[in-house]
């Protein structure tokens, strides 16, 4: 008999760092374009995977040398190659057993039928094949999904935040109709104390101070601060020219090959703050800033 517990064992194995499973009643309420019950009216279940950001792949970028490997084995390689290889291994292990099994990949950059910055409808997108229906592509909101799965909480950035690794995971789903328990939502130790840090340090000056968001989940309030996706795009390809040691203007090439901004508030001082308090299970020997930031002339 499938249970969570072997569910969530055999994710584990297949190289998953982090697992969770929500119930699809924790996503009423949700506007139809981004409810997954829409994906599978009989689905019984999402389970949430984690795959951790490696801290070293923030090391280049730290020192301003090697801006790479947070781009292609922290951010491409995991929302790309990794997750998707476990989501394929976790669908056949379902379906193996007599349930069927439909894989959520972190890949929504074109697909979705909203805008995923703006949250709006695109015009001229796509329609629905029925009245009842949202239009294709549905779109699942993964920090929400996770919150939904109790793997943690959003933090003042809008970044997810686990006990476990602070801001460094990102995610992928699967929608199936096995009969899983579902996860409690986190209850632990709050993990953002509202520092504010990622607002200090963004180089695009991307997420409010002051103004916030707040939305009812899974029958919670949660707020963040607004972020202006536009901001944080440009600063991600590098428009800030005091920490874009790369020549020339922003183009999408640089934009994939180097994520030019280094998640320098929402994931680097977010992480370094939460590592300092001790909130954070994967510890490390050495502090990870350990000299003075660099800034360009």
């Amino acid at each position: 008999m499938i249970t969570s517990k072997k569910v969530k064992e055999a994710v584990k194995k297949m190289g998953a760092d982090l697992v969770g499973i929500a119930s699809l009643d924790r996503f009423e309420g949700a506007p139809r374009q981004m409810d997954p019950r829409y994906i599978n009216p009989e689905a019984r279940a999402l389970i949430v995977i984690a795959t951790r950001i490696p801290r070293g792949t923030l090391r280049g970028i730290e020192e301003g040398t090697y801006f790479l490997s947070y781009s292609s084995m922290g951010y491409g390689g995991i929302n790309r190659i990794y997750n998707p290889m476990i989501l394929w291994q976790l669908t056949r292990y379902l379906e193996d057993e007599g349930y069927e099994a439909t894989p959520i990949p972190n890949d929504y950059y074109d697909w979705p039928a909203i805008d995923y910055a703006t949250g709006r409808v695109k015009e001229n997108w796509s329609r629905p094949v029925a009245p009842e229906r949202p239009a294709p592509d549905v779109f699942v909101h993964f920090r929400i999904a996770a919150f939904c799965a109790g793997l943690g909480e959003i933090g003042y950035s809008k970044v997810f935040l686990t006990p476990e690794f602070g801001p460094r995971q990102r995610f992928a789903c699967l929608l199936t109709d096995a009969p899983l328990e579902p996860d409690p939502l986190y209850e632990g130790p709050k993990l953002c104390d509202r520092c504010l840090l990622c607002v200090k340090e963004c180089t695009g000056q991307a997420i409010s101070p002051a103004e916030t968001v707040k939305v009812r989940i899974a029958g919670r309030e949660v707020e963040w601060g607004k972020l202006d996706v536009d901001a944080c795009t440009k600063a991600f390809a590098g428009s800030n020219k005091k920490y874009n040691p790369f020549t020339g203007e922003p183009s999408p090439v640089v934009v994939y090959s180097r994520a030019l901004e280094g998640a320098r508030g929402c994931i680097r001082a977010c992480m370094i703050h939460l590592e300092k308090e001790g909130k954070i299970k994967n510890r490390f020997r050495n502090e990870f800033r350990r000299r003075k930031p660099w800034v360009m002339e």
